[in-house]
């Protein structure tokens, strides 16, 4: 990379940083926050026959959480949890998302008011408008620290949201960004792809944008771990159909890869030199010979999220000639191998060896435990050491699908920016 260049990445980085943490992404709030929740304070104190009846009939017209606008703040909302109480109720906590981001491991940090006298929990944060995550809602929680395996207590899905992803209820406030299904749609197409180097097939599910043209110019490739998962939760083929659409990216084709088996992921995912070779000695020719992607390690992007982030890098480090692009979400660079005393192995690896040339689109939740946002941050600092194009960015979210299918389409059309 040179000086100039350099110096323009680094300054757009900081820039946008400093844009992003003039507004705190989200906060706690006092218990009289939510205007609604004031209004049923008060006919309460009035003694006012039904008025909770009254309140969960609009909640279960409205679903949760309750999502209110902050007076004088219109990038902000009131975002209130609630949980109805139908038996003896000590405490209810919320799990992960926002509640992540106040108090991580801590479900005490996390714990909703009792309306006292009533059937109604709930707790108020004040969130940013474009945050997208994924919670849970646990009553009578053991307390314990989320990182104690097994917890004596299960959170579940929010009763009263009928947004679901997985196994968990999500918010998406009204910046978040969504698809809308107008665009010419792509078509998508399951298969298996036997690998001579691992002696096992995966699942492919293969992408080819509006328009295909087997016999024309050679397109683009996006080759995106845990594939499934990303055509699946993430909903990624309209994402593409959207971004093609409106020319934020060329025409492209894109693999879906999948683990050999769910019990494999991990070791395929942590910096596995067997799995990076068969992405880039099987599964790109193969790409190219079906479906006429580029052969050329410009026109490559290796991309994944959380392990899949942290092989996506490994990946492109190890394979520069093949894959010139990485797209990296919530990468799980703590990652080290067993016995190591040093966490972050790939993050030294990238400290201590030459610089190759490869491009990196990453990005981290505001909302994900320090040692997620702590080592995407020592990555980022590391590559722009090292000389690396790289565009980083923090998004309004947590660890989880929805948050990344809200973040996805800037972060692969930054790696398209001229």
């Amino acid at each position: 990379m040179d000086s100039h260049r350099a110096v323009g990445v680094v300054f757009a980085l900081w820039t946008s940083l400093a844009t992003a943490q003039s507004l705190a992404p989200f906060s706690t709030a006092s218990e009289n926050s939510s205007p609604r929740i004031a209004q049923l304070r008060k006919a309460l104190d009035e003694h006012r026959s039904g008025a909770v009846d009254l309140f969960w009939q609009e909640i279960r017209k409205t679903g949760t959480p309750l999502v209110e606008p902050v007076p004088d703040e219109a990038q902000y909302s009131w975002v209130t949890f609630l949980w109805q109480a139908k038996e003896n109720t000590a405490n209810v906590a919320i799990i992960d998302g926002v509640a992540g981001g106040i108090g991580e491991y801590d479900p005490s940090k996390n714990l909703m008011t009792w309306i006292s006298g009533t059937d109604v929990w709930y707790r108020t944060y004040k969130v940013r408008n474009d945050a997208t995550f994924t919670y849970w809602i646990s009553p009578n929680d053991s307390l314990e620290s989320l990182r104690t395996s097994p917890r004596r207590t299960n959170p579940q899905a929010d009763t009263l949201n009928p947004h679901q992803s997985g196994p968990q209820s999500y918010v998406e406030l009204k910046d978040a960004a969504t698809t809308n299904g107008a665009a010419p749609k792509g078509r998508t197409e399951v298969t298996k792809l036997p690998s001579a180097l691992m002696k096992v097939e995966h699942t492919m599910i293969v992408y080819t944008p509006p328009g295909f043209d087997p016999n024309g110019a050679n397109y683009p490739l996006l080759v995106m771990l845990d594939g499934g998962a990303y055509v699946s939760l993430a909903d990624m083929r309209p994402i593409l159909d959207e971004l093609i659409a409106a020319k934020r990216i060329p025409p492209m084709v894109a693999a879906f890869v999948g683990p050999a088996t769910p019990n494999d992921r991990t070791a395929e995912m942590t910096c596995n030199d067997l799995f990076a070779n068969f992405l880039a000695q099987e599964v790109v020719p193969w790409m190219h010979e079906k479906y006429h992607a580029s052969r050329g390690a410009a026109d490559a992007i290796i991309g994944g999220s959380s392990l899949g982030g942290l092989q996506a890098m490994f990946t492109a480090w190890r394979h520069p000639d093949v894959f010139g692009n990485v797209l990296s979400l919530s990468g799980s660079n703590w990652w080290k191998p067993e016995g190591d005393a040093e966490p972050s192995w790939l993050i030294r690896q990238l400290a201590a060896a030459p610089a190759v040339p490869v491009r990196v689109s990453m990005s981290i939740g505001l909302m994900e435990v320090h040692d997620q946002l702590d080592t995407n941050r020592h990555l980022r600092d590391v590559l722009i050491a090292k000389g690396y194009w790289l565009r980083y960015a923090e998004f309004n979210g947590n660890h989880g699908y929805v948050s990344w299918k809200s973040d996805l389409p800037k972060r692969l059309s930054a790696l398209f920016e001229k």
